[in-house]
């Protein structure tokens, strides 16, 4: 096979042509693999780490990984999840069985089986021409309308599963439920009449507005939440619409075989195995002053109140500091720093004057204030899921009487995936420490201005 029969669903797949492509791409995957964690971290990635959970290796051979290695490496591994599963698909359809049976590729332990299967089963001839377009009486809105609310049904039906019954923010939530809506929705629409690529995405599109919707409207999740997860479940919904499509018009089998499919989604959930823990991510960022460590100091361990602010993502909710207040004086003092949505409660843990001020977090205030037609919801996200753990400022003194301010926030996050979360998560945190860097600099030049006559 070549290359763009991994990215299109032209061509039948016969075991010979998914063994050798998946031989060579588990080749070149573990090469970029090695590659990046070897550029990101100094570390050489051994076969043997794909065992161990990411948060695990995170947390200890790759502590001093940089921020994006996660993302780069989620990156890297979407086009070999698409080529792995479009081209499971079609094999499973030349080997005469169901296209549905692909979603086993995605199934931790069970898809080696899978696979193994897949390279074993002989070809088998198609049985059924594929499906032809509406004669011009016919409509497709019956259909459009049975796909949107058997779509509709599993993503409402998958929320209240994992949030409210398991009480997780999961992966079978955020990247499992918006593929099974896409491929279930265009399943149902194309399986009577061949719908238009174009088509089939709209009524998906369609279903996820509806879902997000109903969920806004009964109070389950704020604007916020939406808005942030829109753009992987709209990417994730069209990719399983493109394969729900392409079952619909070259399956032959009924469907059942989709209604198997649609209770793999909540026992993947259900017996999924417990989160692994979250990994303390850093995030760091600076600033220089013109004035001495020492006159930057007293602005660090407490600083007036800040003006409101202009950014827009602190005027639509995200939680954004207003002033630090602190108690005593050394190592055990406590620092309270005051957020819009309330207080950050900070012992002090290092105490040196004119270097550094290192502190934990013994608690933190909600870390938004979600957009919802209702007053102060409290969807469970807002409480766990996102949390400090442990700040430090270091001050360094430059040449001709400078200093560089630098800090940095330790924090979990639990949402899953984490690749995906942790670009809001560090994004958020940075305009945090550029908007209290810059109110130290600005208090700092302030002492240095002559006083009034």
């Amino acid at each position: 096979m070549n290359v763009r029969d991994w990215f299109t669903f032209d061509t039948r797949v016969s075991r010979r042509d998914y063994l050798t492509s998946g031989l060579f791409l588990v080749v070149l995957k573990y090469a970029g693999d090695v590659l990046i964690v070897w550029i990101g971290a100094g570390e050489f990635w051994r076969p043997l780490d794909y065992a161990s959970p990411l948060s695990s290796l995170l947390s200890t051979r790759l502590r001093t990984a940089p921020p994006n290695l996660l993302p780069i490496l989620a990156l890297w591994s979407l086009p070999f999840l698409w080529i792995g599963v479009s081209m499971s698909m079609r094999r499973a359809l030349d080997a005469g069985r169901s296209a549905w049976l692909a979603l086993l590729f995605f199934v931790p332990g069970v898809n080696y089986v899978f696979i193994a299967v897949m390279c074993a089963l002989p070809s088998r001839a198609p049985a059924s021409p594929p499906l032809h377009p509406p004669r011009p009486y016919e409509h497709r809105l019956p259909s459009a309308l049975m796909a949107i609310a058997c779509g509709a049904t599993i993503g409402l039906g998958m929320l209240a599963l994992s949030v409210y019954g398991l009480q997780r923010y999961g992966a079978a939530l955020f990247l499992g439920t918006p593929f099974v809506i896409g491929a279930m929705t265009a399943f149902f629409f194309n399986r009577r009449y061949a719908a238009t690529g174009r088509e089939t995405q709209q009524v998906v599109l369609m279903t996820m507005g509806i879902v997000a919707g109903v969920t806004l409207l009964t109070a389950a999740e704020g604007a916020i939440c939406l808005l942030m997860a829109a753009p992987l479940a709209v990417i994730i919904g069209a990719m399983g619409a493109v394969l729900g499509r392409f079952i619909a018009l070259n399956d032959a089998g009924g469907s059942s075989h989709a209604a198997l499919a649609m209770l793999a989604l909540p026992l993947t959930a259900t017996f999924a195995g417990p989160t692994p823990p979250a990994p303390l991510r850093e995030v760091r960022s600076s600033i220089e002053i013109d004035a001495t460590p020492m006159e930057v100091w007293k602005h660090v361990i407490v600083f007036p109140p800040l003006p409101e602010p202009s950014d827009l993502i602190f005027r639509v909710g995200i939680a954004y500091p207003q002033r630090a207040t602190i108690t005593g004086e050394g190592v055990g003092a406590v620092r309270r720093c005051v957020f819009s949505t309330g207080a950050f409660v900070e012992p002090i843990t290092r105490w040196e004057p004119g270097r550094r001020l290192s502190f934990d977090v013994d608690s933190q205030p909600r870390p938004m204030q979600e957009w919802s037609p209702y007053a102060d919801i409290t969807p469970p996200h807002l409480d766990g899921y996102f949390r400090s753990r442990k700040g430090e400022f270091r001050l360094i003194a430059l040449p001709h009487g400078r200093t560089r301010l630098e800090g940095s926030t330790w924090y979990e996050m639990r949402l899953q995936p984490a690749a995906y979360w942790v670009l809001f998560g560090d994004g958020i945190i940075h305009r945090i420490h550029g908007r209290v860097l810059a109110h130290i600099d600005a208090a700092t030049r302030a002492d240095r201005l002559p006083p009034h006559s």
